[in-house]
């Protein structure tokens, strides 16, 4: 009986700790501080660059391009840097902390990012300057309802990174042992 009852307390500990090693359920302030930045200067490099071109052209098509690109380079720039911090932490040294913001902004973001850089977002921005008369309430539109499809994407990427291990370095802690 007592033997039952020390491996029982044996498992009970051994849960504990598998669950105390496993990410804790993100909460929706998590995800507002983790992305909020990012989209403030996402957005007004999207704005900037969408508006600067309306200068030379009022076709839609172009007006998404540049706003597109523009979004791109302002998110991932603080993105990187977000992500180059956290790693920086748990890397050996400046060199593998920027190996591993690179792979993990691709294994976060890779997926979503195609679907909406390629498709989704520029679909929504056309849709958003031609249906709208004015053309930053039209990229604001489009880039509210790329945005909902794209953090679906990305949150789900991001929770499987923390999960497997691959965010806090535990699989190349483990690989080293």
């Amino acid at each position: 009986m007592i033997t039952i009852a020390a491996e029982q307390a044996t498992d009970d500990a051994t849960k504990a700790a598998t669950l105390a090693d496993e990410p804790r359920r993100r909460g929706f302030a998590f995800w507002v501080v983790r992305y909020l930045p990012a989209e403030i200067v996402g957005t007004a490099a999207m704005i900037m660059a969408g508006l600067g071109v309306t200068i030379w052209t009022d076709a839609p098509a172009l007006i998404a391009i540049a706003a597109l690109l523009g979004e791109i380079v302002g998110f991932y720039l603080v993105l990187a840097i977000t992500i180059y911090i956290e790693q920086h932490a748990v890397s050996a040294n400046w060199r593998r902390a920027i190996i591993r913001t690179f792979l993990l902004l691709v294994a976060e973001f890779g997926v979503a990012e195609l679907l909406d850089t390629l498709l989704i977002r520029p679909a929504a921005l056309v849709a958003g300057v031609w249906l709208l008369p004015d053309p930053m309430w039209g990229l604001l539109a489009g880039k509210v309802f790329a945005d909902v499809i794209f953090y679906a994407i990305a949150a789900g990427a991001f929770t499987l990174t923390a999960r497997t291990g691959l965010r806090d370095g535990r699989r190349s802690r483990e690989r080293a042992s």
